[in-house]
């Protein structure tokens, strides 16, 4: 199942989408639903089958909003894929253990918003296409083998960083938390535990395709990365963990090639859909 949140006729909701280009209100799924699709991850409500039904709304006709503000700042992997780690640097870079940094959840910005290019502060503003892991259980040091059973589902997410910022500060944070410089969604793919976790992204910019790979090239898996995340620190319904972004950022080209103003980032993630967004002026 597919679950978006929207705005449609001017008020602010959630549902699920359905063949593709219909939605499902919360109101028509749950006889007394949740308030936010927060709210679902946290108290797990039973989901009856689902069928199409007047209620149904198109797809074309509403506004993607951000899925949910999460409960604390984005958790982010780096250096996560072999190629990316060469073409930022050398083989003395491939980490021996996952390199964890944050975003400022107030960075967050949904499909069709527009990425700021923060011209006054940056001229090395680059695009990393990632896959979002969310979590849904409160969980403290889980195992490897007990990780995956914690997710609620995926998405897509674009960790945005001024290569400059990230630079100057010697730290990820300020260069990644800029305002309107994460974009996310525009659906949550609810996982089970039959289900595949291979997933393949691929980056565009201006329909030419920067990155192309698979989620099979982690140099830490997902079970791996919640683990880890776990040791001795508490992970809430609802946290979001960007797992790494393949080669062919910006920053990695010859010459460096950053974004512009009118630039549109496309980011697929195939059972997930596409993420779009422009860049314009601050």
């Amino acid at each position: 199942m597919k679950w978006l949140s929207y705005s449609y006729n001017g008020q602010l909701n959630y549902g699920a989408l359905v063949n593709e280009n219909k939605i499902i209100s919360a109101q028509a799924i749950f006889q007394d639903p949740p308030a936010t699709l927060l709210d679902v991850i946290k108290e797990k409500p039973v989901v009856p089958d689902i069928k199409m039904a007047e209620e149904s709304i198109d797809l074309a006709d509403v506004e993607i909003q951000i899925p949910f503000m999460p409960p604390n700042n984005i958790i982010a992997v780096g250096k996560n894929y072999y190629d990316h780690v060469l073409e930022m640097g050398n083989r003395g870079d491939i980490p021996d253990h996952i390199l964890v940094f944050t975003k400022s959840a107030n960075s967050l910005l949904p499909h069709n918003g527009e990425i700021e290019l923060h011209q006054d502060i940056t001229n090395k503003l680059d695009y990393e296409g990632e896959l979002a892991v969310i979590i849904g259980e409160k969980i403290r040091d889980v195992s490897e083998r007990e990780a995956l059973s914690s997710i609620f589902g995926f998405t897509i997410l674009n960790d945005i960083t001024a290569r400059d910022l990230q630079k100057k500060h010697k730290q990820f944070y300020i260069g990644k938390s800029l305002d309107a410089s994460c974009p996310i969604g525009p659906f949550i793919l609810e996982y089970q535990p039959s289900e595949e976790t291979v997933f393949h992204i691929e980056t565009k910019v201006n329909g030419e395709v920067r990155q192309s790979d698979s989620t099979e090239k982690f140099i830490f898996n997902l079970a791996k990365i919640i683990s880890d995340l776990s040791k001795g620190h508490t992970l809430l319904p609802g946290d979001i963990i960007a797992t790494g972004t393949p080669s062919g950022v910006g920053s990695g080209m010859n010459p460096p090639t950053f974004l512009q103003a009118g630039d549109t980032v496309e980011i697929t993630i195939d059972k997930i859909g596409t993420l779009t967004n422009k860049v314009r002026k601050s």
